[in-house]
Protein backbone atom coordinates (compact mmCIF):
# COMPACT_ATOMS: atom_id res chain seq x y z
CA UNK A 1 0.00 0.00 0.00
CA UNK A 2 1.28 3.25 -1.05
CA UNK A 3 1.40 6.03 1.45
CA UNK A 4 0.70 9.94 0.92
CA UNK A 5 3.43 12.18 0.47
CA UNK A 6 4.28 14.25 3.29
CA UNK A 7 3.73 17.51 1.80
CA UNK A 8 -0.09 15.57 1.24
CA UNK A 9 -0.71 15.28 4.95
CA UNK A 10 -3.30 16.96 6.83
CA UNK A 11 -1.73 20.54 7.22
CA UNK A 12 -3.66 22.66 10.13
CA UNK A 13 -4.13 26.15 8.63
CA UNK A 14 -5.01 29.33 10.20
CA UNK A 15 -7.30 31.83 7.65
CA UNK A 16 -7.60 35.35 9.10
CA UNK A 17 -9.37 37.77 6.77
CA UNK A 18 -12.46 40.39 7.70
CA UNK A 19 -14.36 39.66 4.83
CA UNK A 20 -16.98 37.01 6.33
CA UNK A 21 -18.13 35.90 2.33
CA UNK A 22 -14.33 35.12 1.82
CA UNK A 23 -13.21 33.67 5.02
CA UNK A 24 -16.31 31.61 4.54
CA UNK A 25 -15.31 30.66 1.49
CA UNK A 26 -11.48 29.60 2.05
CA UNK A 27 -12.69 27.87 5.22
CA UNK A 28 -14.87 25.35 3.00
CA UNK A 29 -12.62 25.45 0.04
CA UNK A 30 -9.46 24.44 2.68
CA UNK A 31 -11.25 21.91 4.57
CA UNK A 32 -12.89 19.83 1.15
CA UNK A 33 -9.40 19.38 0.52
CA UNK A 34 -8.56 17.96 3.35
CA UNK A 35 -6.80 20.81 5.75
CA UNK A 36 -7.73 21.49 9.46
CA UNK A 37 -8.98 24.82 9.38
CA UNK A 38 -9.39 27.92 11.81
CA UNK A 39 -10.87 30.84 10.75
CA UNK A 40 -11.02 33.81 12.59
CA UNK A 41 -12.78 37.32 11.06
CA UNK A 42 -10.06 39.67 13.23
CA UNK A 43 -6.93 40.35 14.03
CA UNK A 44 -7.62 40.05 17.89
CA UNK A 45 -9.04 36.53 17.28
CA UNK A 46 -6.34 35.68 15.13
CA UNK A 47 -3.27 36.33 17.52
CA UNK A 48 -5.29 34.73 20.41
CA UNK A 49 -5.33 31.10 18.51
CA UNK A 50 -1.20 32.04 17.23
CA UNK A 51 -0.12 32.27 20.75
CA UNK A 52 -2.27 28.69 21.92
CA UNK A 53 -1.89 26.63 19.12
CA UNK A 54 -0.17 25.18 16.14
CA UNK A 55 -0.75 25.65 13.12
CA UNK A 56 1.54 24.44 10.05
CA UNK A 57 0.28 27.49 7.60
CA UNK A 58 -1.02 30.58 8.34
CA UNK A 59 -3.40 32.82 5.39
CA UNK A 60 -3.86 36.37 6.32
CA UNK A 61 -5.41 39.65 4.88
CA UNK A 62 -2.99 42.49 5.22
CA UNK A 63 -5.63 44.75 5.94
CA UNK A 64 -7.52 43.66 9.09
CA UNK A 65 -9.04 46.70 10.85
CA UNK A 66 -6.82 48.79 13.35
CA UNK A 67 -4.13 46.26 12.60
CA UNK A 68 -2.89 44.28 9.86
CA UNK A 69 -1.42 41.00 8.56
CA UNK A 70 1.92 41.43 8.63
CA UNK A 71 2.23 42.05 12.27
CA UNK A 72 0.23 38.52 12.98
CA UNK A 73 3.03 37.64 10.68
CA UNK A 74 5.38 38.45 12.94
CA UNK A 75 3.85 37.02 15.93
CA UNK A 76 3.48 34.03 14.10
CA UNK A 77 7.14 33.63 13.26
CA UNK A 78 8.28 34.22 16.77
CA UNK A 79 5.59 31.21 17.20
CA UNK A 80 7.58 28.59 15.34
CA UNK A 81 9.99 29.92 12.57
CA UNK A 82 8.89 26.66 10.18
CA UNK A 83 5.56 27.80 9.51
CA UNK A 84 4.21 28.58 6.33
CA UNK A 85 3.36 32.12 5.93
CA UNK A 86 1.17 34.07 2.72
CA UNK A 87 -0.14 36.98 3.00
CA UNK A 88 -2.49 38.64 0.26
CA UNK A 89 -3.76 42.07 -0.20
CA UNK A 90 -6.13 43.90 -2.51
CA UNK A 91 -2.78 45.87 -3.55
CA UNK A 92 -0.05 44.79 -5.26
CA UNK A 93 2.49 47.61 -2.47
CA UNK A 94 6.10 47.16 -3.08
CA UNK A 95 6.55 48.00 0.54
CA UNK A 96 4.52 44.98 2.05
CA UNK A 97 5.87 42.93 -0.45
CA UNK A 98 9.10 42.89 0.74
CA UNK A 99 8.26 43.12 4.40
CA UNK A 100 6.61 39.87 3.68
CA UNK A 101 9.40 39.08 2.02
CA UNK A 102 11.95 39.68 5.07
CA UNK A 103 9.50 37.47 7.36
CA UNK A 104 9.67 34.49 4.71
CA UNK A 105 6.20 34.70 3.75
CA UNK A 106 4.58 35.06 -0.10
CA UNK A 107 2.87 37.72 -0.64
CA UNK A 108 -0.33 37.32 -3.39
CA UNK A 109 -2.81 40.03 -4.65
CA UNK A 110 -6.17 39.44 -4.55
CA UNK A 111 -8.30 37.94 -6.28
CA UNK A 112 -6.35 34.68 -5.12
CA UNK A 113 -8.14 31.35 -5.93
CA UNK A 114 -8.36 28.42 -3.68
CA UNK A 115 -6.52 25.94 -5.86
CA UNK A 116 -3.59 28.48 -5.95
CA UNK A 117 -3.22 28.91 -2.58
CA UNK A 118 -3.45 24.85 -2.08
CA UNK A 119 -1.24 24.34 -4.26
CA UNK A 120 1.24 27.56 -3.39
CA UNK A 121 0.55 25.49 0.51
CA UNK A 122 1.47 21.97 -0.96
CA UNK A 123 5.05 23.70 -1.19
CA UNK A 124 5.36 24.81 2.04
Amino acid sequence: MMTAPSSARSQRVLIVDDEPALLEAMKIAFTRAGREVVACDSFEAARDRLLAEDFDVMLTDVRLGAFNGLQLAVIARDQDREMGIIVFSGFDDPVLRAEAAGLGASYLVKPVSAEHLLELMAGL
